[in-house]
């Protein structure tokens, strides 16, 4: 079952988010629900439906004039939980506001409209209120979903939100104090060679069907909103106003939320020895030491338990979207990592 909608979170702005939920085809009465961000920030959710951890993929072929074929991907995340995937801040992917003073939003006030979102999908579908619910995400997401996840554990106190568990931040952004300062020791060490040419091709292909007219009917895009459909959209007027998200993250795990942590070892753009560097800040004791985690008999990286249920992961040759790059190794991590199994 999928449901694709928006939902106004400002009515003086008359802001509008748009979402993708793609119920878990394992149990989704009972299974946990992911709310899924992109980073950016300006990426739309839809990279999370067919780049990330959704249930489609492309169709890698030489272009013939038609739309590009979507396919079923052996690797969706929905295998395992339900899915929303949400085109946030405004302005990216076909979230968008009636006032242009809508778009002028930063760290703080897009969290925000994150929860107003989050409360009023729970009550238009409470159905889902008893599931276990987690807040996930890459790159700048990793950034925002701290400061998320504060704003619904305090709505929790009040017992207004769902049976929230823990995140998931891959390759995360927490501030480029810490981010920045580990990129030239890091390529230093290490080669990084990518083939821009199949990168490039890979973002065509969604241009290409995101900008057709049948597509737009079909998500029953509202006309007018929203003109020419991008990926990741650059230039919003968006305020990056939290210098450094660790300090959330250290509230939360001690708090008693569940975190896994991942980074692609072969990421650049935020190198995994900056999150580590930052994970080891929190000065938490080690459960379990620095060990290889497997899939299917090969080394799929390497991972590390800390006190406070907060667990890192590598992902061997992983880059900066790790889990689009390496979705068999994405799968496994995070199918056992929801059923509470060590990596």
């Amino acid at each position: 079952m999928v449901w694709i909608k928006y939902v106004g979170v400002d009515e003086e702005t008359g802001t509008e988010l748009f979402y993708y939920f793609v119920e878990s085809e394992r149990s989704p009465s009972t299974g946990p629900v992911i709310l899924w961000l992109t980073g950016g920030p300006g990426c739309s959710g839809f990279s999370g439906v067919v780049f990330e951890v959704g249930p489609m993929k492309y169709v890698l072929e030489p272009y013939n004039g038609s739309l590009p074929r979507l396919v079923y991907n052996q690797y969706s995340w929905t295998q395992m939980a339900s899915i929303l995937f949400l085109d946030t801040p405004v302005g990216s992917g076909f979230s968008y506001a009636h006032d242009p003073k809508g778009y002028n939003v930063g760290d703080i006030s897009s969290s925000l409209q994150v929860v107003t979102f989050l409360k009023k999908w729970f009550n238009d579908h409470p159905r889902y209120l008893s599931n276990h619910f987690y807040v996930g995400g890459s790159s700048y997401a990793g950034k925002v979903i701290p400061i998320i996840m504060k704003f619904i554990s305090e709505g929790i106190e009040q017992r207004q939100q769902p049976l929230l568990q823990g995140y998931i931040v891959g390759n995360p952004i927490t501030g480029s104090k810490i981010d920045d300062n580990f990129k030239i020791p890091y390529s230093h060490g290490v080669g990084i060679i990518s083939d821009q040419l199949y990168e490039s091709y890979r973002y065509y292909l969604s241009f290409l069907w995101m900008i057709n007219n049948l597509t737009r009917e079909a998500l029953k895009i509202k006309k007018g909103t929203v003109g020419e459909w991008i990926r990741c959209k650059t230039g919003l007027p968006y305020v990056q106003d939290v210098a450094s998200s660790i300090k959330y993250h250290f509230d939360l795990t001690t708090g008693g939320y569940r975190a896994l942590v991942f980074s692609g070892d072969h990421d650049l753009t935020l190198p995994f020895l900056s999150t580590q560097a930052w994970i080891k800040s929190l000065n938490f004791s080690i459960v379990d030491e620095w060990r290889a985690w497997h899939v299917d008999g090969q080394a799929a990286g390497f991972t590390i338990l800390y006190a406070n249920n907060l667990t890192f992961a590598t992902v061997k040759g992983g880059g900066h979207t790790s889990i689009e790059t390496n979705p068999k190794q994405g799968f496994a991590m995070g199918k056992r990592w929801l059923d509470n199994k060590p990596l």
